[in-house]
């Protein structure tokens, strides 16, 4: 359990958005016994909600609070939600029970505006506030590819980097997500959002390489190539693309011909979901790595946590072996499938019912 805002938190683990709920009390000596029962066997299904802070820090290292506001002044805490993973984490304005979800806006200001969004589609203003008190903007200041770097705006032209900061000092870049190439991402409660607010790694990819292959690491440190294959059984490379200086989060496509195929986790009813390439005519090619003797390996996202699902090499014995993106000058970033929305299925591309997309992201503790 983690005490929050004087509550006890629990987060449930079904669906890509965590749920603050209140653990209920026992009034009779029955009810306590019923709800001991339950509890346990509850603890086996739900994971502790571990609430990151959120905050602009200035040059000097002093750190602002961030908030939501209503047009009547009501103040929201603003928080990073961790539910089992820290690739990707929720940004929520939160007030009590309620959690709103923060985005990126459409609009036609040169810096896109930041803004939580309620059950009735109200905006809410996303600020920092200052040592005077006063609130300063959160834009969305500059787009690298599928990203946005979000700031919040000081005096004189300053930009202030935003953090999601852990109660043990880890931290998480606050950055806009794109998943698709479309102007408008997403409608939520009828607004129309440019990108999803989220808490990411810090990028550690300093040297810019375009282009990063995609390996199944052994156990023994070796790798496997991992291939696209067709149903004739042919092979197409599987690669990382760093697109437009965006050194966190990388697409992953397969090389078919002169087309870059988009790598995607379907939906599916089975037990490990299939990571699959759809192209541009609704074909799919399986995603396989390759073992020293020529055989297929399966890929496939083996479990969920939070927004992301592990992706995996299944070897001939059952052993799961990790799936990274390896730039030429040596660094590993985790390949994870990323959800965006709390439904089963994310899109639709191509005809094909689609579950999370297919990212390289630099790697957590």
């Amino acid at each position: 359990m983690r005490h929050f805002q004087g509550r006890t938190v629990v987060a449930a683990t079904f669906g890509a958005n965590p749920t603050i709920m209140k653990p209920r009390s026992a009034s009779v000596l029955l009810s306590l016994f019923i709800g001991a029962a339950t509890a346990f066997a509850q603890m086996a299904s739900t994971e502790v909600l571990r609430v990151w802070n959120i905050k602009a820090v200035m040059p000097t290292g002093i750190t602002l609070d961030v908030k939501a506001f209503d047009k009547a002044g009501k103040q929201y805490d603003v928080k990073a939600l961790e539910n089992g993973d820290t690739h990707v984490m929720d940004v929520k304005a939160i007030n009590g029970t309620i959690q709103l979800p923060i985005k990126v806006i459409v609009g036609d200001d040169a810096f896109m505006p930041v803004k939580a969004i309620a059950a009735d589609g109200t905006l809410l203003d996303v600020k920092a506030l200052d040592m005077d008190g006063n609130r300063l903007d959160l834009k969305g200041v500059a787009q690298a590819g599928s990203l946005f770097h979000i700031k919040a705006l000081g005096p004189d032209r300053a930009l202030y980097g935003v953090k999601a900061i852990s109660t043990t000092g880890q931290m998480r870049d606050i950055k806009g997500v794109k998943a698709n190439a479309d102007e408008v991402e997403a409608e939520v409660n009828g607004v129309k959002v440019l990108a999803h607010v989220k808490a990411l790694p810090h990028a550690t990819d300093g040297d810019s390489d375009p282009i990063w292959n995609v390996k199944c690491v052994q156990p023994d440190g070796h790798v496997l190539g991992i291939k696209a294959v067709d149903k004739a059984g042919n092979l197409y490379d599987v690669k990382a693309f760093l697109t437009n200086g965006n050194t966190t989060v990388l697409d992953i496509k397969a090389l078919i011909g002169d087309d870059k195929v988009s790598v995607k986790v379907l939906v599916s009813a089975d037990k490990n979901a299939p990571v699959k390439a759809i192209g541009a005519d609704g074909t799919i090619y399986d995603i396989k790595a390759i073992a020293a003797d020529g055989s297929k390996l399966d890929v496939k996202g083996v479990s969920r946590s939070g927004n992301v699902y592990n992706i995996k090499a299944i070897g001939a014995n059952g052993d799961l072996m990790a799936v990274k993106a390896i730039s030429p000058h040596g660094l590993f970033y985790d390949v994870k499938g990323v959800k965006f929305s709390a439904d089963d299925k994310e899109m639709d591309l191509n005809g094909v019912a689609v579950r999370a997309h297919v990212k390289a992201l630099p790697q957590v503790e």
